[in-house]
């Protein structure tokens, strides 16, 4: 498939691409490279992977596949490193979940003789860090692939195979109309689980201790949301801050018509608001909900 890949970061996305790409021997050399020491001791301790190497430049000179795994805060950092030191014809994309913004960063910097095509693998955990990476993350879950215009046929190509020997499904879809619908199927779902759970913990000590000890399944869920990285989420509000922003305007226009339900007594209109919903059905007919859920975790 390709010769050599290298992966920039190895948190829990990174980690898991590494293990994969290993384990079904989707490359004749992998190189790693992480500024993180507590990173790179786990990998190296573990025997997760050996060839990790301390310049970003080394990591990806002769590379024909270089995956960016880091926060979107660093892209620009990152690129500008290794940009002078990728090889003709290389691939170059990353695994974010926004790609307007970085689109426009990319073509500020102006490669040349490379292929931007940027990723995005639909998996993971609340849970970050290698230690949380297994390789069987991308096994049927969906990663879109967002090429810009004009982009060669051959290395999206490429790369799409790339996905789907990790075990993805792959879908090519515009990076605005992938930021788009990420804002409502990811986005706006963790800035409605940060708030309910900063809700739930603002009350007094007393009954914040008995929340927490009978919290049912729903509260459950939203706190497992918000236990999510806040350095990568915040990047991800920044970049994607004109989706999202609507997205709460529209939710809040819910919300509101929710509450004058409530504070009307008016149960019809619950029933009406209710029975709405029950669309959801259709999430899980598309494969990206479980009767029973795991959450994209390990098995044991």
């Amino acid at each position: 498939m390709f010769s050599s890949v290298s992966i920039i970061g190895c948190g829990l996305i990174g980690s898991s691409i590494l293990r994969a790409v290993h384990n079904k021997n989707l490359a004749k050399e992998i190189k790693v490279f992480d500024h993180s020491k507590e990173v790179v001791t786990y990998l190296k301790k573990e025997n997760i992977h050996q060839n990790i190497t301390s310049d970003i430049r080394q990591c990806v000179n002769s590379s024909d596949l270089i995956i960016i795994a880091t926060p979107l805060s660093s892209y620009k950092k990152i690129i500008l490193s290794i940009k002078d030191h990728l090889k003709k014809g290389a691939i170059l994309t990353d695994t974010g979940s926004v790609k307007k913004e970085v689109i426009k960063i990319i073509h500020n910097i102006n490669l040349k003789d490379v292929y931007w095509i940027p990723s995005h693998p639909i998996a993971g955990t609340e849970e970050s860090g290698p230690k949380a990476g297994y390789a069987e993350m991308f096994e049927n879950r969906w990663c879109i692939i967002s090429p810009t215009e004009n982009c060669d046929e051959q290395p999206i190509k490429s790369l799409k195979e790339f996905w789907e020997a990790v075990g993805s499904k792959v879908k090519i879809m515009p990076p605005e109309e992938h930021d788009k619908i990420l804002s409502l199927t990811s986005h706006l779902p963790h800035a409605i689980a940060y708030n309910i759970v900063r809700t739930v913990m603002n009350v007094e000590d007393k009954l914040k201790q008995e929340v927490i000890q009978y919290s049912a399944g729903g509260l459950r869920d939203f706190t497992r949301i918000a236990a999510s990285n806040p350095l990568m989420w915040k990047d991800i509000f920044l970049d994607n801050s004109e989706n999202i922003i609507k997205d709460i305007d529209n939710f809040a226009k819910k919300l509101q018509e929710l509450k004058k339900a409530i504070n009307d007594k008016n149960g019809d209109k619950l029933l009406q608001i209710f029975n709405s919903s029950k669309e959801v059905k259709e999430i899980i007919k598309a494969g990206q909900d479980k009767s029973k859920t795991d959450f994209g975790r390990k098995k044991d």
